[in-house]
């Protein structure tokens, strides 16, 4: 890193128009990747989303669309086959799929005096971000009221329900980036502007500015290898902007501590690599699944985080000359100290409020939502009522399609024969519709398409939402304990080599484990049991938490929280060499980091809490974790539990013994002089 340094400096102007010049081809390379993006969501090899192609393919309608359900209450006198020509004018109307008791002659759609139908809407992706997603469908709610209800009988009345007429979130139809970037740097100016006290809050902030357009440039080199998707484009600029700060933050504080660049760059330059190395390994766990947009994620989150790793080390060296070091803090060396004092009250409180909160995380729902948790009011909530008063399962609102190829006979009668089929229409040939008993995210819906899938012959396709939602769970969470075990086991040998020590990358490994089973509770505690949260972020939560939410929030979580405890331990490993006591460690790595790890944590914390806001459910749930995840880990762990852990170890925090070393091919080395200026 010293070389490095010098070499910037020697070379200044040369690094300086570089910079400039590769700003500009940033600006160029996001032009040519703009048109180029991917809008679609795929999911190859899961057999749903087969499934639902097919039909989506052959019939233009259904497969992973959620039905919209006009519920209706006749007068006396009238019978269910004088509304047929309101749905006939629906499915001309808006060129929907449409199953009525007029056009199928299904008795089990009408109920005393109430009759109801299935609308399946135009063409619509596939497939969108795995969460529950309601309410991003093909809003067709308003539009088919409109359209029956001058056609129908006097006296009768209407009301559509259906998942998405029922959600609570809304698709506000994007993240609205310029909006929640100005947010951002909003906010960081003012954190930067607090920490500094001078001009220098400015120069982090200019760092990230550079640092965005340099990304683009890898995003479209990468788009040659892997699609990159619209949602990479949204929500990368906000992360890249915290982290590129943060590694920026780290090394202007090391800078005025050291009063010398090279200094600065030696001990910090070194923890942003091993940093960056520690996110890139989190988003692992993305790259490696065989979903796209989420593949495009984690390529797109590497590559600015490598970006802002590289850009704060080269360019950041021109800003900086000698400084005078800066006055050290009372506050977080008295802190530090009262931790070291009582460091088993301070590790079994820690510890035991954030095992608390990782037991909430076992009961997570990651289903399709169940209708008792959304709307509690309007048309579609009307509708549900409808439905049961008139003795009408909920379960009808997850209503899946099931592709039957030429040829293929009986496969009515053996669905519709199960338990768990309320009864099957056949809307179109080779196009059956399974009205389940139970709604499909509960345990008995999901038993009933599994039960469809078992009976129906080889060649019949069964599609519906819940059954690519359920895959997408199977493969994804089957994998999961493999791919951690992987991601675990080089960060074990990343951290081992950097820390010289076998026992502070398992300690690490552990609480960030730990870390993230508490966010994922407090994650079911906002948005599953839904405490406060509509007092907080005005959404009504649902009851379940995306199917894509654990493993996205780990991805990005895993690498964030490596990230502040690298800075710790390294300063701590730093502190050790130097006067061989543990505590004196302990005391001076929280005293010099603490109120840096505490700044960068509420960067990063306000670039996932602009994405929170604008009602779009599962981008809100997705922020939010995230967001918490950092402050926990910022606060709780590493400023209580981290230190209370490495004083109560003692020695043992340095072990390494001579196989290990070995091993890892590193070996023991005593404190060194630190360059000269």
């Amino acid at each position: 890193m010293e070389k490095l340094s010098r070499y910037v400096l020697t070379h200044k102007r040369l690094v300086g128009w570089l910079t400039v010049v590769v700003v500009l081809l940033g600006g160029g390379a996001l032009a040519l990747l703009l048109p180029n993006v991917s809008e679609r969501n795929a999911y190859p090899g899961l057999l749903g989303y087969e499934a639902n192609q097919k039909i989506l393919d052959t019939y233009g309608t259904g497969g992973y669309e959620r039905p919209y359900v006009p519920v209706i209450t006749l007068p006396d006198g009238v019978t269910a086959k004088e509304v047929g020509p309101a749905f006939d004018a629906v499915a001309e109307q808006t060129g929907s799929r449409v199953a009525s008791y007029a056009n199928t002659g299904d008795a089990r759609l009408v109920s005393g005096r109430t009759t109801f139908g299935l609308v399946f809407g135009g063409p619509v992706e596939q497939g969108g971000i795995p969460g529950s997603a309601l309410g991003e469908g093909t809003g067709l709610g308003p539009e088919i009221e409109r359209t029956m209800r001058p056609l129908l009988p006097p006296g009768s009345s209407l009301h559509v329900t259906g998942l998405d007429q029922l959600a609570t979130g809304v698709d506000t139809g994007g993240l609205n980036v310029p909006v929640k970037l100005l947010i951002t740097i909003g906010a960081a100016i003012l954190i930067l502007a607090w920490v500094f006290r001078s001009a220098l809050a400015f120069v982090p902030l200019l760092i990230a500015l550079i640092a965005l357009p340099v990304s683009f440039i890898g995003l479209l080199l990468a788009s040659f290898v892997v699609d990159i998707h619209e949602t990479t484009l949204t929500m990368i600029p906000l992360f890249g902007l915290g982290i590129a700060i943060d590694y920026a933050l780290i090394l202007v504080a090391r800078w005025r501590e050291e009063g010398c660049v090279h200094r600065a760059m030696a001990t910090a330059g070194h923890a942003i690599v091993f940093s960056g190395a520690a996110v890139a390994i989190g988003l692992l766990a993305m790259i490696v699944l065989p979903v796209p947009i989420m593949r495009s994620l984690g390529v797109g989150g590497m590559i600015v985080t490598a970006t802002s790793a590289f850009v704060s080390l080269t360019v950041l060296p021109l800003l900086l000359r000698k400084a005078k070091p800066e006055k050290q803090s009372t506050v977080w060396p008295k802190w530090a100290r009262t931790v070291v004092k009582h460091r088993w009250k301070a590790l079994i409180a820690s510890a035991g409020v954030l095992a608390a909160l990782s037991v909430a995380a076992f009961g997570i729902n990651l289903n399709v939502p169940t209708t008792e948790n959304l709307a509690r009011s309007g048309s579609g909530h009307d509708g549900l009522a409808g439905l049961s008063g008139a003795g009408i399962p909920s379960g009808v609102v997850t209503a899946f399609d099931v592709y039957v190829p030429p040829g293929t006979t009986g496969v009515d009668g053996i669905v519709r024969s199960l338990p768990g089929v309320y009864t099957v229409v056949e809307s179109q040939p080779g196009l059956l519709t399974v009205l389940p008993v139970e709604e499909g995210g509960t345990e008995g819906g999901k038993d009933t398409i599994r039960q469809v899938r078992d009976v129906v012959p080889d060649g019949v396709l069964v599609g519906g939402n819940v059954t690519q939602q359920m895959d997408y769970v199977d493969v994804t969470y089957s994998a999961f304990p493999w791919m951690l075990g992987l991601i675990a086991l080089v960060t074990f040998v990343m951290l081992a080599r950097a820390f010289r020590s076998i026992v502070l990358p398992l300690k690490a490994i552990a609480m960030n484990l730990l870390s993230l089973g508490a966010v994922l509770g407090v994650t079911v505690v906002l948005w599953q049991w839904g405490w406060g949260t509509e007092a907080l972020l005005g959404i009504q939560p649902d009851g379940a938490v995306g199917t894509f939410i654990p493993v996205t929030v780990f991805a990005f979580l895993y690498g964030l929280s490596m990230d502040y405890e690298v800075f710790i331990l390294a300063r701590m490993r730093e502190e050790y060499d130097r006067t061989g006591s543990t505590m004196q460690a302990v005391v001076q790595g929280v005293s010099r980091t603490g109120r840096l790890v505490t700044s960068a944590a509420l960067v990063l914390f306000f670039s996932f809490a602009s994405m929170a806001g604008g009602g779009e459910l599962d981008v809100a749930i997705f922020a939010s974790a995230v967001g918490l995840g950092i402050l926990i880990d910022a606060t709780l762990i590493r400023s209580v539990l981290l230190p209370a852990a490495v004083a109560v170890l003692g020695k043992w925090n340095w072990w390494l013994p001579e196989w290990a070393a070995t091993s890892l091919r590193v070996r023991g080395r005593g404190p060194t002089e630190g360059p000269t200026c």
